[in-house]
């Protein structure tokens, strides 16, 4: 028979690489890639520069924000040697060195990492305190970096007190943690602070889009911006959810990812849609209540959580306020979102969006608790609906105060079933005087306007020498500064729709509001203390005392 013939081995195929998920690939490994902590890289820019370098630093700050990669990213920057090995304590560190690639990848001798969570006792601390008095084996500086420094017991950070405040030369802590509130002064008191900002929401989504482009995954901006906010400021938790988002995009017949879609991301995280929300709100405030409950289901058998569906409303309340007090509008809300907040904060006053705002809120964490969520969510949208159908608080309370009846009203007009309709809808007739027949009228309307402020400096501290509309004369006693008068003299010609001249005299003036409440609540304590009935009380119980009398004090 011929000699068998050794082959060897057959050919293996390639051991394909292990995913790594997005918040790994893409941490920063410059301070260029930080995103959203500029000044805390200038100011260690210009430490570096000028040899000014603490010998401990603190960061803090919420999760996902960049602690742990600053304190690596810090490590590099006092190791770097350079590409030819000459270089020195650098902003920007090469990245190409050893000590650069040793520390990216975690296996620098003199960069030790601990987990304080793990690692909390003293004899912990104690092998920190021994290792720190020997040299670095082959960097520049000994580095301790320690996360989530708050989970130390006591008697650790006791411990390490000493060798904080007096380090071998060659000796830097990193410290991170998320409760910085939960580290002992002794131990701040040692160290140079960092608190590292949420990333604002515009930053996160264009660093989204940037990622995606390295992926090679196509994703809508809407998708990227409802990713960002969900993040509430984390790299780490946005770059989660958009690995999720990716995985979750349809594929394109096999060969990739076709796309991340605003209506995917919304269903994987489970938010409300915004034309539902939208919808939903302005049958609120048409008191549409079968049509709100019938909306509030339809979200609700799409997978909806009743307290997203709540949590959107108060985002839209919200929103509307801004808009009516002339904030810039968010860049990532759609056009017609923006359209839609505009109109309604045209139709909406104040006091109508502060009271929806309460409405929504309580019924928002009534549903979060509930044992039966969606029966909540549906009795909390009735219950802004028939208030929606009730008077306005300061007219209720002019009513009560006149003696005349209170009855519900239908929804004005002014509110109506879309923001389109609102807008077209016809305006009530025009009341016969828009100017308040006494002082304390004109309070009271200023009240009820939503100036609450300026309302109680006047209840508190005017008195008046001379009231004549558009005229109002007020007694020098009480000086006014002059913020105060142009906020008054603006709030006046917003409300009576004329511009008003308001001018001081050095005369007394009658009392203020309040005085003059104060004094009423005392002539009505008296008259109850000299009455026959309490009269013969204190002659049977000689130590009968009256109770505080109640005055009006609104704005006390």
């Amino acid at each position: 028979m011929p000699d068998s013939f050794d082959l060897g081995e057959p050919p293996q195929p390639a051991k394909a690489e292990a995913y790594r998920v997005l918040a790994r690939k893409y941490r920063p490994q410059t301070f260029a890639e930080l995103i959203g902590q500029d000044a805390m890289v200038t100011t260690l820019g210009n430490a570096i520069k000028r040899d000014r370098l603490a010998h401990a630093f603190l960061m803090t700050g919420v999760r996902g924000v960049g602690k742990t990669s600053t304190a690596r990213l810090i490590a590099k920057a006092l190791n770097c040697i350079g590409p030819d090995g000459q270089g020195g304590p650098t902003i920007d560190p090469c990245g190409v060195c050893e000590p650069c690639r040793a520390i990216a990848e975690g296996r620098h001798i003199d960069v030790i990492e601990m987990d304080a969570a793990s690692h909390t006792g003293v004899d912990d601390v104690r092998e920190i305190i021994d290792a720190s008095r020997y040299a670095a084996v082959t960097a520049r500086f000994k580095i301790y970096i320690v996360d989530e420094v708050h989970m130390l017991s006591k008697n650790a950070f006791n411990a390490l007190l000493k060798t904080l405040e007096e380090p071998p030369a060659h000796v830097k802590f990193l410290f991170a943690t998320t409760e910085v509130n939960k580290v002992p002064i002794t131990v701040l008191s040692r160290c140079q602070r960092f608190d590292l900002r949420r990333i604002p929401a515009e930053k996160l989504a264009a660093h989204f889009a940037e990622v995606c482009g390295k992926e090679g995954v196509t994703a809508e901006p809407e998708a990227l911006a409802l990713i960002a906010r969900a993040a509430e400021g984390s790299a780490r938790d946005g770059l989660s959810i958009l690995d999720q988002a990716i995985a979750h995009a349809d594929l394109d017949g096999g060969h990739g990812v076709s796309g991340v879609t605003a209506d995917a991301v919304r269903q994987m995280l489970g938010l409300s849609d915004r034309g539902a929300v939208r919808d939903l709100f302005a049958m609120l405030l048409a008191g549409d209540a079968a049509g709100s409950l019938a909306s509030l289901r339809r979200q609700y058998d799409y997978g909806v959580d009743p307290v997203a569906v709540l949590r959107a409303l108060l985002e839209t309340v919200h929103g509307i306020t801004l808009t009516k007090v002339g904030a810039a509008p968010d860049p990532a809300q759609p056009v017609e979102e923006r359209t839609a907040r505009i109109d309604w904060a045209t139709g909406l006053s104040f006091p109508v969006l502060h009271r929806l705002w309460q409405l929504v809120l309580k019924g928002h964490d009534e549903v979060a608790t509930a044992a039966l969520p969606i029966e909540a969510a549906e009795m909390a949208l009735l219950r802004v609906i028939h208030a929606s159908q009730l008077p306005d608080p300061g007219e209720l309370a002019r009513r009560l105060a006149e003696g005349g009846a209170v009855q519900a009203v239908p929804a004005t007009p002014a509110i109506a079933a879309t923001p389109v309709a609102a807008t077209a809808a016809t305006a009530p007739e025009p009341a016969p005087s828009l100017v308040p027949e006494t002082f304390e009228d004109l309070v009271a309307r200023l009240e009820d306007s939503g100036s609450l402020a300026l309302a109680a400096r006047l209840y508190n501290g005017a008195r008046v020498v001379r009231y004549a509309p558009p005229e109002l004369m007020l007694s020098g006693s009480r000086p006014m500064t002059a913020d105060t008068v142009a906020e008054l003299t603006a709030a006046l010609k917003l409300l009576t729709k004329q511009g008003w001249r308001i001018g001081f005299d050095d005369v007394p003036g009658t009392p203020t509001l309040k005085e003059q409440e104060d004094a009423n609540a005392e002539a009505k304590r008296l008259a109850v203390w000299d009455s026959p009935m309490i009269r013969a009380a204190r002659e049977a119980f000689p130590e009968t005392v009256l109770e505080d009398w109640p005055g009006k004090r609104r704005l006390a």
